[in-house]
């Protein structure tokens, strides 16, 4: 007998010791994996700037020097910043145009056409497009849209002297380091909303008629005034300031147009009388158009369609329209609008040809007619249908553009070939050289149509060369990137596999295998070989250090997933084993997460997604329950009304409208849902649907008056929302007592929740109504309600689960509680495939967080009003961090809602975690490939912006537990057992 107990004994020390161990090594290994993932996903996050926002200019390309003569001496550029070219060309409701002068030009003198722009439709963009011919650098989005990323050629720096006068924003972008420069701006003071900005653009005429005049009496001037290769450029702004102040349909706005048309004839006219010899060119146009909304930058046509009209020197007559000036070929333009589009009828230019060009293409055609070389960066193609040229120089012309294009290709083309082990050239363009010949040989037989068509040819290869190269590594990162988050998520779901699901006692005594180790250290070694010949090749190569980290990460996460391949083996004879059901189950369960991940991706977009959600799931869940439980709980009627209530914030707008009553009836509202959740705290003992949520024999907590206090702060905040409010408004000020108040409310209300009951019901009524004065006094309008309807929702999802627990249908799930002394690893139950849905739920109701009130990736969500009733003097730091605990307090409840979900489900919370992580992981892969590297700076931003959230969450979510595990971690839960013998 005695040596039987001593057995019996030293084999309960031995798995007690085993457990203890397993329990050591687990959290050593999950504190290994969050810091992993963390450092995983920084490193990650920042390969999109290596791939989507590199700069495309190069430098050292050599000038290509025209062989023509220059059709002009001079070269007057007038830039009409936000003027649409709808608004520029249509008639007026009397019928009048309202720009004359540059009219009469299209119809006598000139050409014209519309200008297309590529978004962002931003000023700075705009004007490089312009004057120096190459779109918006992506890689100004890590800088802003004021500054340049890089140094770039334009016209100005090829002229001889540029004239420059207009806006602060504009103007010394172009000109302040240049040294052949004469320029002026006015301070930005002058740039008021609040009056007609047209004065702006006088401004800019006067300076330059103030230099005109001034040459009278300065030689040296005068003699400058004379020489060719000059630039003037005026800078007119008050048509963009009006459109944002006064909308673009205003009359403040549409005079604006005539101001234009009069600077135009003025300009001209002062020219014209100063020269006397014909040799000045014009061009008129605009950096950007004007949404009627008042704003710009998108791809919409009232943004990207902006007017051009060039006359003087070098340019051609207009031209009558007939059909065989009309391609119909089919081209795009850089706003991907079609070629040869009908001019509207209201334009009443239906009958003189229309010349439409990228907005790229006039740096180039001011170059040609100035006798110029084109800017070294610029990748416009010359638009011939306006310049009056002989045949032999409009070839030259184009060859000479041609060539500039090519010679950036080549140079992109040399720097990639001389850092490349293996080089993949741009096989369309590896005999440039013998078509340059041919076309310089046609030239020579004087087949100059054959000529153009040849260089037209090639500069169309040469900017695909371009594109080719600046996408060269695309292929590679994103091959490295993508495979580091699959052997993430691979890895995530091995963890998982191995340490909450009941292989992992058996995972456990295999891993004691003195041969295990070896062949781990085999594999291991393999991979540090594989890892250094890769960062060998990367240094060979020449390639930025964060190639080397992206390769790093995806080589060591690939040789721990490969560590475990005994463990993969005995989960492939596992599965091997199983009935075909069972892989049914699994296919089936993916694809739902599958399709759930998809919703919500699609739902950063399209936030009325999750109105359709909670329509849909309050309807199913109502019809489930009903088959598990009689109607007369209450259980499947509050489940479907919560989703309901809950869906119509969705529709709301984003901008939050200002409606003070609205909060104060939502703090009734949240009283109201406290009193409810009291009363079914207290009154629903025997009930086995109430009874582990409600847990009456808990201990009563140390303080009965609890409730009532949080109730009275609640009340109390909203008197203050209502005070504070009105006084501010009538004072414009923020009374002290006010602000101690609302201060002390928030601080004391935060506190409370600690101090309550742990039954699960208890503490998380008392945690809503703890962050609810909070959350009270920082809302403005319907997101305070939105915080009770989120509170039922979550109550709706916790009825839901005890449900199910105690349900017939799913008692069997207590058998996974048998057999607790083989489980070495948790205290409560193993997870299951069933599981699955808890962190998908999660994950729903987190995002819907995120959105139910506007766009958290968008600044309208931060509206700063609603820091008033705290602080009214601009704090920067203390705004933002009010704003910041307002958007996350919703997220704290729904954690704390989660938290409880596990305990109520016996489920080790860190297991559930990773699961969200690696769910999360699976819309970031998606929103990879939705970054954007062109369009308005928004959907630039906001493509970022949404890759980065979710990309955070594997720090952000595991944050959020922390701070909520505070309030969590005592609540308890009747076991099941003992529930159901209370039941039976």
């Amino acid at each position: 007998m005695g040596g039987g107990e001593r057995k019996v004994g030293e084999g309960s020390n031995v798995k007690a010791n085993a457990k203890r161990r397993r329990r050591t090594w687990l959290k050593r290994k999950e504190k290994w994996l969050v810091v992993l993932g963390v450092v995983l996903h920084a490193v990650y996050m920042l390969s999109i700037f290596d791939i989507y926002f590199k700069s495309p200019i190069v430098h050292g390309m050599d000038l290509v020097t025209p062989r023509f003569k220059a059709p002009a001496k001079r070269l007057v550029l007038l830039v009409a910043d936000g003027l649409r070219a709808d608004k520029f060309f249509e008639s007026d409701s009397e019928g009048k145009f309202r720009a004359p002068f540059l009219r009469s030009v299209i119809e006598e003198k000139g050409r014209w056409g519309v200008s297309h722009a590529r978004p962002p439709t931003e000023s700075r963009p705009g004007h490089v497009s312009i004057i120096a011919g190459f779109y918006e650098d992506p890689s100004a989005v890590t800088k802003g849209w004021k500054a340049n990323p890089v140094e770039f050629d334009s016209v100005f720096n090829r002229s001889r002297h540029t004239f420059s006068y207009g806006s602060p924003d504009i103007v010394p972008i172009f000109c302040a380091g240049l040294p052949h420069t004469t320029w002026n701006s006015y301070p930005h003071d002058f740039e008021d909303f609040a009056t007609d900005a047209s004065f702006l653009d006088e401004w800019s005429f006067d300076q330059f008629k103030g230099l005109l005049n001034r040459s009278k009496e300065d030689p040296k001037l005068k003699e400058l005034l004379l020489q060719d290769n000059l630039v003037v450029f005026l800078h007119l702004l008050g048509c963009d300031s009006n459109g944002h102040a006064h909308r673009p349909f205003s009359s403040i706005y549409l005079n604006n147009v005539a101001v234009v048309d009069s600077i135009a004839e003025r300009v001209y006219n002062l020219l014209e009388d100063y020269y006397r010899d014909n040799r000045t060119s014009y061009v008129f146009t605009a950096d950007h158009g004007m949404h009627d909304k008042g704003s710009h930058g998108d791809g919409h046509p009232t943004n990207t369609d902006t007017p051009l009209v060039v006359w003087g020197a070098g340019v051609k007559q207009p031209k009558l329209v007939s059909s065989s000036n009309h391609s119909d070929c089919g081209f795009r333009f850089v706003d991907e609008h079609m070629h040869d589009t009908p001019t509207p009828t209201e334009w009443g230019l239906h009958g003189i040809e229309r010349v439409d060009v990228n907005q790229a293409d006039i740096a180039p055609l001011m170059s040609t007619l100035l006798g110029l070389p084109c800017p070294v960066n610029s990748v416009g193609s010359l638009p011939l249908d306006y310049i009056d040229m002989i045949k032999e120089d409009e070839v030259e012309a184009v060859v000479a553009n041609t060539k500039q294009i090519l010679n950036q290709f080549l140079r992109k083309s040399q720097t990639k070939q001389s850092n490349s082990l293996y080089f993949k050239p741009f096989k369309p363009l590896g005999d440039y050289s013998s078509l340059l010949d041919k076309i310089e040989d046609l030239i020579s037989i004087r087949d100059y149509a054959a000529a153009r068509k040849l260089s037209e040819d090639l500069r169309v290869l040469a900017l695909q060369g371009l594109h080719y190269f600046q996408t060269y590594d695309w292929l590679m990162l994103m091959t490295v990137i993508i495979l580091g988050y699959i052997g993430w998520m691979t890895y995530i779901v091995l963890h998982v596999l191995q340490s909450y699901t009941s292989l992992a006692g058996y995972m456990f005594r295999k891993e004691q295998a003195d041969h295990q180790t070896d062949n781990t250290r085999k594999v291991q070694l393999c991979g540090c070989l594989l890892l250094g010949l890769l960062c060998i090749i990367l240094f060979k190569e020449h390639s930025p250090p964060l190639y080397h980290a992206y390769t790093s990460m995806t080589v060591f996460l690939w040789t721990q997933i490969f560590s475990e391949y005994r463990f993969i083996k005995a989960l492939w004879k596992e599965l091997y084993g199983r009935r075909i059901n069972y892989f049914a189950k699994i296919l089936a369960t993916g694809v739902f997460s599958v399709f759930i991940l998809e919703f919500l991706v699609n739902s950063f977009t399209q936030r009325k997604l999750y109105t359709w959600c909670f329509l849909v799931s309050g309807v199913i869940s109502f019809l489930y329950l009903l088959k598990l439980i009689p109607w007369r709980s209450g259980v499947p009627i509050f489940v479907c009304v919560a989703c309901w209530f809950l869906s119509v914030f969705t529709l709301m707008p984003a901008e939050i409208p200002d409606n003070n009553r609205l909060v104060i009836g939502s703090g009734v509202m949240i009283i109201m849902i406290g009193v409810a959740a009291r009363l079914l705290d207290l009154h629903t003992e025997g009930n086995k649907y109430w009874l582990s949520i409600c847990n009456h024999d808990k201990k009563q907590p140390k303080f009965p008056m609890l409730f009532q206090l949080q109730a009275l702060l609640v009340g109390l905040s909203s008197v203050m929302v209502s005070i504070s409010t009105s006084h501010r408004t009538q004072k414009q000020e923020l009374l002290a007592l006010h602000q101690i108040t609302n201060w002390s409310i928030a601080g004391i209300s935060i506190v409370l929740p600690l101090f309550s009951a742990n039954g699960l019901l208890s503490r998380l009524t008392s945690i809503f109504l703890g962050f609810a004065p909070t959350f009270l006094l920082l809302s403005i309008g319907y997101e305070a309600v939105f915080y009770g309807a989120l509170a039922l929702a979550l109550m709706a999802w916790i009825l839901v689960e005890n449900t199910l627990i105690y349900s017939s249908k799913v008692n069997r799930l207590s058998s996974s509680f048998n057999n607790m002394e083989d489980n070495v690893i948790l205290d409560g139950r193993y997870l299951q495939l069933s599981d699955v849905r808890i962190p998908l739920i999660f994950m729903v109701l987190f995002n819907v967080a995120f959105f139910g009130t506007g766009n958290f990736a968008s600044i309208a969500s931060f509206e700063i009003s609603s820091v008033y009733r705290f602080i009214t003097v601009f704090s920067p730091f203390l705004m933002a961090a009010l704003l910041i605990f307002k958007l996350f307090i919703p997220f704290l409840l729904v954690i704390c809602v989660f938290s409880a979900i596990t305990k109520l489900n016996r489920l080790p919370r860190l297991g559930c975690y990773f699961l969200v992580i690696l769910f999360s992981d699976v819309m970031t892969m998606h929103f990879f490939f939705l970054v954007r590297n062109t369009g308005s700076w928004m959907e630039i931003g906001n493509s970022i912006s949404h890759f980065g959230i979710v990309s955070a969450q594997v720090v952000f979510v595991l944050l959020l537990f922390a701070v909520t595990n505070i309030y969590t971690k005592d609540i308890n839960i009747g076991s099941v057992d003992r529930s159901s013998r209370k039941a039976m």
